[in-house]
């Protein structure tokens, strides 16, 4: 297979239909690159920052961000059909709880624990918060949102069982982030006076994940119609992707460091994809109209 990032042919899209066909065509065309390739090239280029290795492109934030758009483009690509005014309003004001409660955290320390950015990921906002930190947090719960319902199938009507579900799983994604962020020096957290850590992370991190998980999982009840989401998850091949791409990226970060916890839960997120057949490499077949 080319491996190479390759753009379909097609002319200046007219309409907003046209522009998610040609979005599902680059993405289905080049799943393996943006799935596997990208979050590769992506960890070792990290693992050298880390050593100082890259002169220059030491922890580029421009290219960390560039990196991270293309990983989340079979997201974007999946939800966009179903981004109407309602969901659009939702995705509003999730964007602002979260440069809300990521600036009250660098401020105050609530509710994720004392913590300072040590690496820009991209253009700051006041010097404290990324200005991408949608891109960064989003799909940490809407990865975890889909997979939970692919999972529960049917159950996932019940909303204290999805609830329950997609917080489990976002925690189970930080517990595989966040050691290897803070390894790599992404960010830190002021322990002074915690007793007990997970790889130089507090409880309270996670107790503040609780949180920002029931805020965006109900953002997304209240904001896409589930049935829908369900049916474009179920007819679109590459939804999960980017889930593919977090479990690669953040499990060769942790096995680098020897974190060794973070990597088996890292694996079980992969097998919870192969559980549900999300990534079987089958690309060339899975070119065609998706739901039109």
């Amino acid at each position: 297979m080319d491996r190479t990032l390759s753009v379909p042919n097609w002319s200046f899209p007219e309409s907003r239909a046209e522009v998610e066909r040609a979005l599902d065509t680059l993405v289905l065309e080049n799943r393996f690159t943006i799935a596997v390739v990208f979050p590769a090239v992506g960890a070792l280029m990290l693992l050298a920052s880390a050593e100082a290795l890259l002169g220059p492109l030491n922890f580029n934030p421009y290219l960390v961000l560039f990196g991270t758009i293309v990983m989340r483009l079979p997201l974007v690509a999946g939800v966009a059909p179903l981004t109407d005014r309602r969901a659009a309003i939702a995705l509003g004001l999730l964007t602002c709880y979260a440069f809300g409660i990521e600036l009250l955290g660098v401020t105050t320390g609530w509710p994720y624990g004392s913590f300072e950015y040590g690496v820009e990921l991209g253009p700051m906002l006041f010097g404290k918060v990324p200005l991408g930190l949608p891109v960064f947090f989003f799909p940490l719960v809407l990865n975890s949102y889909l997979l939970v319902s692919l999972l529960l199938g049917d159950r996932a009507a019940s909303t204290p069982l999805r609830l329950g579900a997609t917080i489990g799983t976002v925690l189970a994604m930080d517990l595989v982030l966040d050691p290897g962020a803070v390894a790599l020096g992404f960010w830190q957290y002021d322990l002074a006076g915690v007793a007990v850590t997970y790889y130089e992370v507090p409880w309270t991190n996670y107790a503040g994940w609780v949180l920002s998980a029931t805020v965006a999982v109900l953002a997304f009840d209240l904001g896409f119609d589930r049935a829908g989401l369900r049916r474009r998850l179920e007819e679109t091949p590459f939804m999960l992707d980017d889930l593919v791409s977090f479990v690669i990226l953040w499990g060769v970060v942790n096995a680098y460091f020897g974190q060794w916890v973070p990597v088996a839960i890292a694996a079980a997120l992969g097998a919870g994809l192969l559980y549900t057949d999300r990534f079987d490499f089958d690309v060339r077949s899975a070119v065609r109209p998706l739901g039109r």
